[in-house]
């Protein structure tokens, strides 16, 4: 005879297994519905939201929309969640967190990072080396590091893939000396063209995904994202380094 925990398990394992079946079927049925509705539209995954009956439908170039358990009501825009202490922005925290984990997964190899010797925060910068104010952010490298902050290069040619721009980022990462290299297209010097194994295409992707816009695109380590230049003191408001 079975002993009671064991059926008390089989019982757990079974409503479990039942659930995930259900909410497979229910996030396929979403996804059938929408993407029947809007034929083109790519969808990443369908999850169950924080709110009942509610699902969280995230698209290939990183935007969130919400949609009714029976796929047949979709809501654009951010869901807030309200608590004791003010409004707590889900749709913010849900996108800050995958764009968190996508960026610590990438090998810090393939960045280029200016870094202190102990850095007390870490900024990841998408960038484009012809972008005015990427440059002028690079020129505040120096300033940044003694404040304690590393900054970390990911490739961003808004011009997009096999541009001039594209080609010169290429060089820069393939070089021996990639913080010269970097220092150089910063200043507006052409580099000596240089091929290699490289991930500029794979990080403008990345880029997009996050939904990277234009450049600089700062993330946090946080995960959230900050567009366009900020000055050393905004930044170090930003990474919580000031008082």
């Amino acid at each position: 005879m079975k002993s009671k925990i064991a059926v008390f398990l089989i019982a757990v394992f079974t409503s479990l297994a039942s659930h995930t079946v259900f909410a497979d079927a229910v996030a396929d049925k979403i996804q059938n519905r929408i993407e029947t509705a809007r034929p083109g539209l790519l969808i990443r995954s369908v999850s169950k939201s924080e709110v009942q009956g509610l699902y969280e439908v995230v698209i290939v170039d990183g935007q969130k929309i919400y949609a009714s358990e029976s796929g047949d009501y979709l809501l654009a825009g951010e869901l807030y969640k309200v608590t004791n202490v003010g409004l707590l922005n889900l749709t913010q925290q849900s996108q800050n967190e995958s764009r968190a984990a996508k960026i610590a997964a990438i090998d810090e190899n393939d960045m280029v990072i200016f870094s202190p010797e102990s850095p007390k925060a870490t900024i990841t910068v998408f960038t484009d080396s012809d972008c005015g104010y990427c440059r002028k952010l690079h020129r505040d490298v120096p300033k940044l590091n003694e404040m304690g902050i590393a900054v970390r290069y990911l490739a961003f040619p808004r011009a997009g893939v096999d541009s001039p721009t594209y080609n010169q980022m290429v060089s820069a990462w393939c070089a021996e000396d990639k913080l010269d290299a970097m220092n150089r297209l910063k200043t507006g010097k052409k580099l000596p063209g240089k091929n290699c194994e490289n991930p500029i295409e794979e990080q403008y992707k990345l880029g997009q995904m996050l939904g990277v816009r234009g450049t600089p695109a700062l993330v946090l380590e946080n995960g959230r994202l900050l567009p366009g230049y900020l000055e050393p003191a905004r930044m170090a408001q930003a990474v919580g380094l000031s008082n």
